[in-house]
C-alpha cells in the first residue's frame, strides 16, 4: 500500500496534465485521473516493469478516457485538439484569425477522427502525453521504427487534408 501512496504522489500532476489536455476539462480530468489510478491499483500486480511506469499510466488513462467517450457516446471531437491547430496558428490573433482558428481546429478533430485507429493512438500518445516513440511502441506493443513511421504518416495525413479544406 506504501508504495502505491508513493506511486499516486510521483505520478498524480502528471498523469492528471495529460488528461486534462486530452478533454480540456478540469474537472473531468480529475475524475479520469481518480479512475485511472484506481485501474492502476486494480492491476499493479499485472505491471512487470518492462516500461515506464509513466508510460503504464498513461496507457491507463487513455483508455480510462476513450471508455468514457464511448460510455457518453461521444466522439474524438469532444477531445481537445487546440494543441494541434496552435501548431499553425501562434501568436496574437485578430477576430478573423481566431475564426481561421477554429475552421483548423474543425478540420482537425475531423482528420483524426476519421483516420484508423492505429495511427490515432499513436497520435493521442505522442502529441498529448508528449510520450517518445520508443514508450509509445511500448503502450501499443509496436515496434519504435513503427511507431515512427505510424506518426508522421498519420501528420502527413493531417496536412494533406488541412491544405485541402483549408487552402493553405
Amino acid at each position: 500500500m506504501k508504495t502505491f501512496e508513493s506511486l499516486y504522489r510521483d505520478y498524480y500532476q502528471k498523469v492528471y496534465a495529460f488528461l486534462n489536455r486530452m478533454c480540456a476539462d478540469g474537472d473531468l480530468a480529475e475524475d479520469l485521473t481518480q479512475e485511472t489510478f484506481l485501474q492502476a491499483y486494480k492491476s499493479l500486480y499485472k505491471f512487470r516493469g518492462e516500461c515506464e511506469v509513466f508510460t503504464w499510466l498513461a496507457a491507463i488513462g487513455k483508455h480510462t478516457y476513450f471508455k468514457y467517450l464511448k460510455k457518453k457516446r461521444l466522439h474524438l471531437d469532444a477531445a481537445n485538439l487546440d494543441l494541434v491547430a496552435q501548431n499553425y496558428l501562434k501568436g496574437d490573433v485578430s477576430p478573423e484569425e481566431h475564426v481561421s482558428q477554429k475552421d483548423i481546429e474543425k478540420a482537425v478533430r475531423k482528420v483524426v477522427e476519421d483516420i484508423p485507429k492505429k495511427y490515432r493512438d499513436v497520435v493521442v500518445l505522442r502529441v498529448y502525453a508528449e510520450l517518445p516513440f520508443s514508450q509509445v511502441a511500448q503502450i501499443l506493443k509496436i515496434s519504435e521504427n513503427s511507431a515512427k513511421v505510424i506518426y508522421f504518416r498519420a501528420k502527413k495525413m493531417l496536412m494533406e487534408v488541412l491544405k485541402d479544406e483549408l487552402e493553405m
